[in-house]
């Protein structure tokens, strides 16, 4: 084995002694017997104009590039929910609901937000003064036109607390944080579709898994125990049990690459950051396919599909994306499963299966001896959440998809 190859196993065989440590069992830190529990951590105001993190909006590390527009008349409206918390106070100066209107992952960090106010100032309210503009009042190329900014304010207006306002928001998950004038802050988060490759190595809710007893099951409809097809470590069919969802989003409205072969057809769609298995010709055997993220294939590359017999390669005749809803990611015992008869990984942001199936082991063996819940959450699972964190640190920054994800298996 190469030294190239060798260092990131190296690294990995560190994070999985952290990942070992009674700690990462758990949710949440527990508490340890003759330990003293840990003051609250103390939350430090943002300085006036400060912006967090320390980088401009507008790119990678922040909320992203600017999409476009969106007006009401246009096809991306959809994009837009309206938020009616009670706990939160909308301005709405123009008194047409547009403050109400935002992207769903802005409403979640917001709604996230709100319930910090209240907890931080009883009695006090989040107050929105900007959302959504369809009116052109913000710069050009403002994130407000996308409905992925909100200027923001407590109910009593009291600027004292608009420091500590804007580091709640940061604690709330906004991807960008701006303390940018003395009577409001300014809070952003990434587009649906940047944000779905950083979240997501997903499937939507309709694709279809093939169970042991041989009937075609959508993924919402898919359990824990359920024994799917999958692809085993010697590039064989074998059907594997299913033991948790990395995510569940039965909810949200994704963007999805779509993979299309020909001879023979099959139409898989994942999200980019997911990864799938392919190779340059038809002739390498299914044990050298190699793992790919699904933004990364290319027509005229091979992808391994569910045939009589066995495992076949197909070559990829066209590559485009879809907007569908629900989000999936089951984990199942191999590491791998067959959707809509095409064979992908159950594994997202790096680009390595054996490393991530090797970092999935503890989790694997917590579900596979039952002691894990059978009963599927929504969002997404702590673990992956737990493990690109501590990935991150040990391993080379080319390792990840260039978007970036926040959880591995996600």
């Amino acid at each position: 084995m190469s030294p190239a190859r060798l260092r990131p196993r190296l690294r990995l065989s560190l994070l999985l002694l952290l990942l070992l440590a009674p700690a990462a069992w758990g949710c949440g830190p527990g508490r340890v017997v003759g330990s003293r529990r840990r003051p609250p951590r103390k939350l430090v105001p943002l300085a006036y104009k400060q912006f967090s993190p320390n980088v401009p909006e507008k790119t990678l590390g922040a909320s992203g590039r600017y999409e476009g527009k969106i007006a009401r008349s246009s096809e991306r409206f959809k994009e837009l929910t309206p938020n009616y918390n009670p706990d939160i106070i909308f301005k709405d100066e123009e008194n047409t609901g547009a403050d109400r209107l935002m992207t769903q992952r802005c409403k979640d960090r917001l709604n996230s937000l709100a319930i910090s106010v209240m907890n931080q100032w009883p009695g006090v309210k989040l107050r929105v003064t900007e959302g959504w503009d369809e009116d052109g009042h913000h710069s050009e190329e403002s994130l407000h036109y996308e409905g992925r900014a909100v200027d923001i304010t407590t109910s009593d207006r009291d600027r004292n607390k608009y420091g500590l306002l804007a580091r709640l928001a940061v604690e709330a998950g906004f991807d960008w944080v701006y303390y940018e004038s003395k009577a409001h802050v300014h809070c952003s988060v990434k587009s649906e579709h940047s944000a779905a490759a950083k979240t997501g190595g997903c499937f939507p809710a309709g694709a279809r898994v093939r169970l042991e007893n041989g009937a075609q099951v959508a993924l919402s409809a898919l359990q824990p125990g359920d024994r799917v097809l999958a692809m085993g470590e010697d590039g064989n069919p074998t059907f594997s049990d299913v033991l948790i969802f990395l995510d569940r989003e039965p909810d949200i409205q994704r963007a999805f690459h779509v993979i299309e072969t020909l001879d023979p057809p099959r139409r898989l769609a994942l999200t980019p950051a997911h990864l799938l298995f392919t190779a340059d010709n038809h002739t390498e055997p299914a044990t050298g396919f190699r793992a790919t993220f699904a933004s990364q294939v290319q027509p005229g590359q091979y992808v391994l599909v569910a045939g009589v017999p066995g495992l076949q390669p197909a070559r990829v005749a066209a590559v485009s994306t879809r907007t569908a809803p629900g989000a999936y990611a089951p984990l199942t015992k191999h590491g791998t499963l067959v959707v809509e008869d095409v064979v992908a990984s159950c594994f997202a942001a790096v680009a390595e299966q054996q490393l991530a199936q090797l970092a999935f082991w503890p989790l694997r063996l917590y579900h596979s001896l039952s002691w894990g819940s059978r009963t599927p959450g929504e969002g997404i699972h702590w673990y992956p959440q737990l493990l690109y964190r501590l990935g991150r640190l040990l391993l080379d920054e080319d390792s990840f998809h260039p978007l970036g994800m926040a959880g591995m298996g996600s």
